[in-house]
C-alpha cells in the first residue's frame, strides 16, 4: 500500500504539471473554456497529490535520504526549495483561481506568470525527489529528513 500511495502521489503531481502546460497552450490559442477546464483539472490533481502524500506520510512516516554523500547537499537543496515553493504554490494557486472566477483577468494573468514556473518546478522536483528516494531512501519511524 505504501508504494501505491507514493506512486499515486507522484503521478498526480506530474499529471497536474502536464495539465498546467496544456492550459497554457489553450489560453494562448484563445480557448478560454478549455483553459478553464484543464486548469481546474490541474488543481484537482494537485489536491489529490496532497491527499495521497499526506496519507502515505501519516500511515508510514517519512523516508530519509541514504544515497551517496557527494549528492547529499544537492538533494537537500532540491528538497528545501521544493518544500518551500510547494507551500507557496497552494495559496498562490487559490488566489489566481479566485481572481479568474471574479473576472479580474489582469490580476489573474499577472499572478499566473508567477505561479506557473513555481508549479512546474514543484511538479518536476517532486518527481525527481520521488525517484531519488525510491533508489536511495531509508525508512524511518518519525519525521526525519
Amino acid at each position: 500500500m505504501k508504494e501505491l500511495l507514493g506512486l499515486l502521489a507522484v503521478w498526480s503531481i506530474v499529471l497536474s504539471g502536464l495539465a498546467l502546460l496544456a492550459g497554457l497552450v489553450l489560453i494562448r490559442r484563445g480557448n478560454r473554456v478549455g483553459h478553464h477546464r484543464v486548469m481546474l483539472t490541474a488543481t484537482g490533481l494537485a489536491a489529490l497529490f496532497l491527499v495521497f502524500y499526506l496519507a502515505k506520510w501519516g500511515l508510514y512516516g517519512a523516508t530519509a535520504y541514504g544515497g551517496p554523500e557527494a549528492w547529499r547537499g544537492a538533494y537537500y537543496f532540491l528538497l528545501l526549495t521544493h518544500t518551500l515553493l510547494a507551500a507557496l504554490n497552494g495559496p498562490l494557486a487559490l488566489y489566481v483561481i479566485w481572481r479568474a472566477f471574479r473576472g479580474e483577468f489582469a490580476f489573474h494573468k499577472r499572478w499566473a506568470k508567477v505561479l506557473v514556473p513555481i508549479w512546474l518546478y514543484v511538479a518536476l522536483s517532486g518527481w525527481v525527489i520521488y525517484l531519488v528516494l525510491r533508489r536511495y531512501g531509508v525508512e524511518t519511524e518519525g519525521l526525519t529528513f
